[in-house]
C-alpha cells in the first residue's frame, strides 16, 4: 500500500504527456521517455538552485535546532531547579499549536525584523517550530543517563565541561541524530511558510519551485514534471533516513526504560 503509489509515480515520470492522461491508465510506460526529467533539470526551471536552497535551509535548521535543544535538554534533564516542570510543559505546548495559526503573526514579525524574503528568516522560523519536539527528545536522552556515571566521572577528576563533552554527548548521540533528521526532513518538505515568506525565485526552496514549474499552459498541471520533481525531492530524504535509521529509532525511544 505504501510502495505502489511511489512506483506508479516513478513510472509516470517516464511516460509521455498523452500517456499520463490515458484512460484506462497504464502501469508501465509503453514508450519510455526522459522529456520530463530533462525539463525538470533544465537551466530555465531553476530546480538546481532550488535544491541548493533547500539543502542550505535544511542543514542550517538542523544545526540550529540541535544546538539549542541540546543545551535545553541538558538543563532540563540534568539540573534540578524550581519550575523545571513548568518550563518543560510550556515548551511542549508548542507541539499542540497548529502552525497555520502562527503564520500571520510570524509574517508580521519577520517583516518588522527585515527577515522576510530571506533564507535566514526561513531558517529561524523552521528551527523555532522544531524546538518543542527536539527539546522533548534531548531532555529524555539526558535524563536517562544514570547519575552514578556522572558521579564516577567527578570522582575521577572530570570537570563539569568534561563530563558533558566526554560522557554525556557520546551517550545522547542517537537523540542528537534524531533531532537533526527530524528538523532537516521537515525543513526540506515544508511548503506553506516558504511560499508566504519568499518572493524571489532565486531564493525559492524546492517545494515552491515545483509548484511554479508544474503549471503548464492555461493553468493545466504538467503531471510528468510534477511526478519527476516529487521523485527527485524524495531521494535525499530516503538516503538520510536509511543511512541513519538506527540512530533515529533508538533516539525516539530514549528515556523510556532504564
Amino acid at each position: 500500500m505504501f510502495l505502489f503509489p511511489l512506483l506508479t509515480m516513478l513510472a509516470s515520470s517516464f511516460k509521455s504527456t498523452p500517456e499520463i492522461g490515458h484512460t484506462p491508465p497504464t502501469l508501465l510506460p509503453k514508450t519510455w521517455t526522459d522529456v520530463h526529467w530533462r525539463a525538470l533539470f533544465s537551466r530555465s526551471s531553476g530546480v538546481l538552485p532550488g535544491i541548493t536552497n533547500s539543502i542550505l535551509v535544511g542543514l542550517a535548521t538542523a544545526v540550529l535546532a540541535m544546538a539549542v535543544s541540546v543545551l535545553a535538554g541538558l538543563g532540563l534533564g540534568r539540573f534540578r531547579f524550581r519550575g523545571a516542570g513548568l518550563v518543560f510543559g510550556v515548551i511542549l505546548m508548542g507541539m499542540m499549536i497548529p502552525f497555520t495559526v502562527l503564520l500571520t503573526p510570524l509574517v508580521v514579525v519577520m517583516r518588522k525584523a527585515g527577515l522576510d524574503n530571506s533564507l535566514v528568516g526561513l531558517v529561524l522560523v523552521y528551527a523555532v517550530y522544531q524546538l518543542p519536539f527536539c527539546v522533548f527528545v534531548m531532555r529524555n536522552a539526558f535524563a536517562a543517563i544514570p547519575r552514578e556515571l556522572e558521579e564516577a566521572a567527578y570522582i575521577d577528576g572530570c570537570s563539569r565541561r568534561s563530563v558533558v563533552i566526554r560522557i554525556f554527548l557520546p551517550l545522547v548521540t542517537p537523540g542528537i541524530v534524531t533531532c537533526m533528521i527530524f528538523a532537516f526532513l521537515n525543513a526540506w518538505n515544508e511548503f506553506l511558510v516558504a511560499l508566504v515568506l519568499l518572493s524571489e525565485q532565486a531564493k525559492f526552496t524546492l517545494p515552491v519551485l515545483l509548484l511554479n514549474i508544474e503549471m503548464g499552459r492555461f493553468g493545466n498541471i504538467d503531471w510528468g514534471i510534477l511526478d519527476a520533481g516529487i521523485v527527485a525531492s524524495m531521494v535525499p530524504c530516503l538516503l538520510i533516513f536509511f543511512l541513519l535509521q538506527r540512530y533515529y529509532v533508538s533516539g525516539i525511544f530514549s528515556g523510556v526504560s532504564k
